[in-house]
């Protein structure tokens, strides 16, 4: 007699289901930054990390945003032509470069930050105060399991 193995229903697929919510999020909060200003979700999620912990180097930028290498550097192209971010060499390693927000940059981040904030507030707007703290530790503990799963 064959193994009797689970079958995969994908639109049960906890993986399947987190990269469908991120899709749908990324989508739908994208609409504040790319209609009013431009700004694809590539480019707004650099601006957002470069917001809070400038100054980086396009890699750690990448890391600390968990991004594709590739997008950053399209995306820190994109925001260098249009003078939102700035770049300039390491004074401790002339082999980096460094990224931080231009002045134009950081008034569109304080713009777009509150609004950001404002949506989050919407999306979890239907959960019950007890349900978020849990939602988030939740979040934090899948984290931790990913990181010892490899």
């Amino acid at each position: 007699m064959p193994d009797k193995t689970e079958e995969l229903h994908l639109e049960n697929f906890l993986p399947y289901r987190l990269s469908i919510l991120d899709n749908r999020v990324s989508q739908a909060l994208s609409g504040i930054y790319q209609e009013r200003f431009g700004l694809s979700i590539p480019e707004w999620r650099v601006m957002a990390i470069l917001g809070r912990h400038a100054p980086l180097s396009s890699n750690q930028v990448a890391d600390r945003g968990s991004m594709d290498k590739a997008k950053v550097s399209r995306a820190v192209a994109r925001l260098l032509e249009r003078d939102l971010i700035s770049r300039e060499t390491d004074p401790r390693d002339n082999r980096l470069l460094i990224l931080k927000l231009s002045s134009k940059g950081r008034r569109i981040y304080a713009k777009i930050s509150p609004l950001a904030l404002g949506w989050e507030k919407a999306l979890i707007g239907c959960l019950e105060p007890e349900e978020a703290e849990i939602l988030d530790r939740i979040i934090d503990k899948l984290h931790r399991q990913v990181d010892q799963l490899g």
